[in-house]
């Protein structure tokens, strides 16, 4: 895109183009999102970054009225490098509020200094900076959406003392976090946080819906016309809920949450974002489509990969679901989560957490009436996360074990990890969706959205 572009999209205030970009306002110092509803500046006053913290390098400092900490994040700036995608992910899931940058560099098997150079190339950061700038935003976020004390929200957006947050607060956004906050009076106690997660529309909420309710696990989870929820657990054991409502009107899902204690929540609610899909550019990749689809059946713009919470939940639902259909994979699914998952505590009425690598390695999983080789490799595959988490956390390593082939391997990829480029051809339902396809095209011709384009075929079932 060049400046042109940005300030069309920015006086039309797109909400396609909402996270793509941000807009840098010079005689005022402060950064927004392109669909900010303030008087809109003179061109010349402005400046364009692809990243909120480019802008805060800058000096710039955060719109309190757009809030460009609740924007839908972009990854177009990321390139193709696998190392830096999988290290900013790791930074949102956490992990630099756990541990260090060297930690972080040995789990991606690089040194810390080229991992820092890796950074500034294309981030324009250091990995520590990235990580704080995120956190920070987050706290922003918690303070401007909910009434939590200001010592809760610098827990819960991973600062181990609220005068570290303080400072952080201050010199990363150039305010203090009281400032943020208007007297309301007496504060109102209320259980569990309420958030808003965006999106950039379209968004094609009724088939992600559909396909989640299709493979729904009673206890683990609920679905209704306008809402999705479920339990989880956390690495360090906490656990807890959540329900997503769409609200289409706001281009977001307003999001309920409750947990056993207190718990870093940034990891939470990037897992959510991922869950729901809400960080995809769909504009950007329905034109991609649009030549395969066109060929192959009606459109579906605004298509969202439906995950599951994690990695290790995808792998034995994949496991479970090989060569039977997708009503007696849930059925089998169904009946682990009753049989092994734990009782959420503190839940008003009986709400499972989805069985731990622990509980099913020191299982027989003899109630299962499936073969007994598919029940080994479900008990070798819990064994292997119990014992190897990282190495465990990249699914091609699952291949070495028996009973794990690509199929398993593509899909926990996609709905695990959200991967945008998996083609499941091997998958039966996408082979009967393709016996009714016409034309020359190939499925590369998709890549980097082949996730989607497998997603557009189940669709057509």
């Amino acid at each position: 895109m060049t400046d042109r572009h940005y300030q069309q999209a920015r006086l039309a205030r797109d909400h396609r183009f909402d996270g793509r970009f941000f807009v840098a306002v010079k005689t005022t110092g402060i950064y927004c999102r392109p669909i900010c509803p303030a008087p809109a500046p003179k061109e010349q006053n402005v400046c364009y970054f692809e990243t909120a913290i480019a802008a805060a390098n800058a000096g710039f400092r955060p719109c309190l009225r757009c809030r460009p900490d609740s924007a839908p994040a972009s990854w177009a700036w990321k390139g193709t490098d696998t190392t830096l995608e999988r290290a900013l992910r790791l930074i949102d899931d956490g992990a630099l509020i756990t541990g260090s940058v060297t930690d972080l560099a040995d789990r991606l098997g690089i040194t810390s200094r080229y991992l820092g150079q890796l950074f500034q190339r294309s981030v324009g950061t250091s990995p520590k900076q990235y990580g704080l700038y995120q956190q920070v935003l987050f706290a922003k976020s918690l303070l401007q959406q909910t009434d939590m004390p200001i010592t809760e929200v610098a827990l819960a957006s991973g600062f181990n003392s609220v005068r570290r947050f303080n400072d952080c607060f201050a010199s990363v956004l150039q305010m203090t976090p009281r400032s943020l906050r208007r007297p309301t009076g007496k504060r109102i106690q209320e259980t569990g946080i309420r958030l808003l997660l965006s999106y950039r529309p379209p968004y094609d909420w009724a088939a992600l819906r559909d396909f989640l309710q299709t493979r729904l696990i009673d206890t683990l989870e609920w679905c209704g016309d306008d809402h999705y929820g479920r339990t989880f657990r956390l690495a360090n054991g906490a656990s807890g809920r959540f329900t997503a409502r769409h609200r289409p009107e706001r281009f977001g899902f307003d999001v309920s949450l409750q947990f056993s204690q207190a718990v870093p929540l940034l990891p939470v609610v990037r897992t959510i974002r991922r869950l729901l899909d809400l960080d995809a550019d769909s504009s950007t990749i329905d034109a991609h489509l649009a030549p395969i689809q066109a060929e192959v059946g009606p459109e579906r713009p605004g298509l969202r990969l439906p995950g599951t919470w994690d990695a290790f939940e995808a792998g034995i639902r994949a496991i479970l679901g090989q060569q039977i259909s997708v009503a007696a994979a849930r059925n089998l699914v169904r009946q682990l989560v009753a049989e092994q998952g734990e009782v959420l505590s503190g839940a008003d009425d009986e709400h499972r957490l989805f069985p731990t690598p622990a509980v099913l390695a020191n299982s027989d999983l003899a109630s299962l009436k499936i073969p007994g080789r598919r029940r080994q490799t479900l008990i070798d595959f819990a064994r292997f996360f119990d014992n190897e988490p990282d190495q465990a956390a990249d699914p091609e390593h699952w291949l070495a074990l028996s009973g794990i082939g690509p199929w398993t391997v593509n899909y926990a990829r996609m709905r695990g990890l959200g991967d945008s480029d998996v083609w499941l051809g091997s998958d039966l339902g996408v082979k009967k969706a393709l016996g009714q396809a016409k034309g020359a095209w190939q499925p590369a011709d998709a890549s980097p959205w082949q996730s989607y384009l497998t997603f557009y075929m189940w669709s057509l079932l």
